[in-house]
């Protein structure tokens, strides 16, 4: 029986199959753990008798019915999964690992980079959820684990009442008709269940593309040759090669002689092989042990695998036992990755090819942006390690960030199917800046938003981008969640806040209180361009929004300053560490009140207080009250002496 014969015969030969109907809940408040409970029930129902699937004889099959349908854990996934939970979608996320974040997982431990390029361009650090979940770990885990970042993205999914979480799943089936996805085939052999999922909205954020594949979408595999694109970084000729995979290792000093002997299989590596590859510490191992993109980076794994594990420790074989760097000898290994760190495998094709023009700027911006790149076109050669008589990668500075289209996060060919990631619609050229961990996380918020937006529509991907109304929804909607679209601001028409008179008890230097409704929510480094500030030494500074007549508010957003200036991220590497502020930013409001009064003669009504704030993006919701001017009082911040405010929001 081939796997189409099996999605088909599952719905209709009862006499073969058990079968479960879940439909998944879809409260509005976080769900309790009772709430929980009832979820696994849903996934893991009681075994009701009768016969067996056919062909699988101790599987349990289950059916799943939800909005959004997405497969893969990364930071791409888990951003789109949450991204269309949060906007109203019933979500399912499907993750082949027990744990979420794929390379940045505690099973790769590689640090999440993006437009910022490493403090390469400062300011320009992503916003939206993945600054959610950076100021979250820098605060929750200063101490750097990056098992308590697998257990932060755990948590973010499970208070998600909309979002059903299958990990230790993976997808094997689909089921088309007539260029849509109907419903694909999951399967779990640690509890023994088949899940098959019906869906509207399906996103593909695997990064080798198993969902497309499966579903006949278009893909590409390799470097395409020059002349494809006009693309001068661009090879004579095309192939099938693609960036290695790495495996990373941790060590510490224990104080005392820590001695090493390398297994017999592991390689014998000398000076002149790290010409190129320089060895300064030993704390968090190096990028720059990468094999295998001159194989097939899905099929060869598990020879990747072991000659990475070869390298790495004849890497270490040789800072131990060398000679040359005496300073190891009380060093020890402690951690060492045995899931290869993949960069590269297959890429789905949408309507649109991103390039290296468009990185450069030289087709003007989209229409269509959804999100924001920065990181170099940082290409290396495909057998990594192995071409040590040349450096490691090449990087090129792209001008500036530049923007993401919409129309390279959905298939050309498969209808209702989306893709975040590294595996998104880009030449090779343009991958080798988009795989980056970051700029996949902002992908996946674009993504994740525009299916929700596209289940409620009863909308497919390509409409969405033709209904130009829609589409400058869809764009509102994610500046409203901190994304960052360059070029892109504040034009909502549901914000109360643009009809407001803005006024402040002060304001320091340029930073005056109008500039918190111009609609942009950054400023680069010695900036005051865009926010208002306030000196705490003269008083505690206040902002004051007032109407001509009272509105009903029902919700106040505000957007305050967590330091773009400066890297964030968590990572292995003291080196790396040191740059940043490992618990909540300086510059980050931290006590604040919200008052309200009803017309200019009334008595001021506090509405919200917070103490202990840590987020640059806060929302507060409340029955509706009609207000005629609405203050947000500044009264600590996390060490700064100047309180800054980006943008204040208000809804009906």
């Amino acid at each position: 029986m081939n796997r189409r014969e099996f999605l088909g015969l599952a719905g209709g030969l009862t006499g073969y199959s058990v079968f479960v109907r879940a439909e998944l809940p879809g409260p509005t408040s976080p769900p309790s753990r009772e709430e929980i409970a009832r979820q696994f029930d849903q996934i893991a129902p009681p075994q009701p008798g009768g016969d067996r699937f056919a062909g699988e004889p101790h599987m349990t099959l289950v059916d799943l019915d939800c909005d959004v349908f997405v497969a893969g854990g990364g930071m791409a996934g888990v951003c789109a999964a949450i991204a269309a939970a949060r906007h109203g979608a019933r979500v399912v996320l499907v993750q082949d690992r027990s744990r979420l974040g794929g390379n940045a997982s505690s099973e790769v431990k590689m640090h999440i980079v993006g437009a910022n390029a490493h403090g390469a361009r400062p300011g320009w650090r992503e916003g939206g959820l993945i600054e959610e979940f950076r100021l979250d770990d820098a605060v929750n885990n200063p101490h750097r684990s990056f098992e308590l970042w697998d257990l932060l993205l755990y948590d973010k999914c499970r208070r998600e009442p909309h979002l059903t979480l299958l990990l230790d799943t993976t997808l094997f089936a689909v089921e088309t008709h007539q260029g849509l996805i109907r419903r694909v085939l999951c399967r779990c052999d640690k509890t023994e269940h088949l899940y098959r999922v019906t869906a509207r909205q399906f996103l593909d954020c695997t990064g080798d593309c198993r969902l497309g594949i499966e579903a006949g979408a278009e893909y590409r595999v390799g470097r395409e040759a020059r002349a494809e694109f006009g693309e001068s970084l661009a090879g004579d000729t095309a192939d099938r090669h693609t960036l290695g995979s790495s495996i990373l290792f941790t060590a510490r000093d224990y104080g005392r002689p820590v001695p090493f002997t390398p297994p017999p299989w592991a390689r014998k590596v000398t000076r002149d092989m790290l010409k190129f590859r320089p060895i300064s510490s030993w704390e968090y191992g190096y990028w720059w042990i990468e094999w295998g993109g001159q194989l097939d980076t899905i099929r060869d794994n598990e020879r990747i695998r072991f000659e990475l594990l070869a390298i790495v420790l004849g890497v270490w074989d040789y800072i131990k036992n060398s000679g040359d760097k005496p300073d190891s000898a009380h060093w020890g290994m402690d951690w060492i990755g045995f899931l290869p760190g993949k960069r590269e495998s297959r890429r789905l094709v949408g309507d649109y090819v991103l390039t290296q023009h468009d990185l450069e700027g030289r087709r003007g911006e989209p229409d269509d942006a959804v999100a924001i790149g920065g990181w170099p076109m940082d290409d290396h050669p495909p057998a990594g390690f192995d071409r040590w008589r040349e450096p490691p990668f090449r990087s090129i500075p792209t001008p500036d960030v530049y923007n993401i289209p919409l129309r390279c996060l959905y298939s050309r060919n498969v209808h209702n199917l989306w893709m975040a990631g590294r595996n998104i619609s880009a030449s090779h050229v343009a991958f080798s800046s988009t795989r980056v961990m970051a700029t996949c996380a902002v992908m996946g918020q674009a993504a994740g938003t525009a299916a929700a937006l596209c289940a409620r529509h009863g909308l497919n991907p390509r409409q969405l981008y033709e209904d130009k109304a829609r589409l400058r929804e869809l764009q509102q909607t994610l500046l409203r969640d901190d994304q960052t679209i360059k070029g892109l601001k504040n034009e909502d028409p549901a914000d109360l806040a643009r009809r407001a008179r803005v006024s402040a008890s002060h304001w320091h230097g340029p930073a005056r209180p109008e500039l918190v409704l111009d609609g942009q929510v950054r400023d680069l480094p010695g900036q005051w361009a865009h926010r208002w500030a306030g000196k705490l030494d003269e008083g505690e500074p206040w902002l004051e929004l007032a109407w001509a007549e009272p509105v009903s508010v029902r919700e106040v957003q505000i957007t305050f300053d967590s330091g773009f200036h400066r890297e964030l991220t968590l990572s292995a590497s003291d080196h790396v560490t040191r740059q940043m502020v490992r618990g909540p930013q300086p510059e980050m409001v931290r006590d604040y009140t919200l008052s309200g009064r009803p017309g200019p003669d009334a008595e001021w009504r506090e509405l919200v207080r917070v103490t202990g704030n840590y987020q640059r993006l806060v929302r507060h919701r409340f029955a509706p009250v009609q207000l005629q001017a609405l203050r947000l009082q500044i009264l600590a911040t996390h060490g700064d002496p100047i309180a800054r405010v980006y943008e204040v929001r208000v809804y009906g």
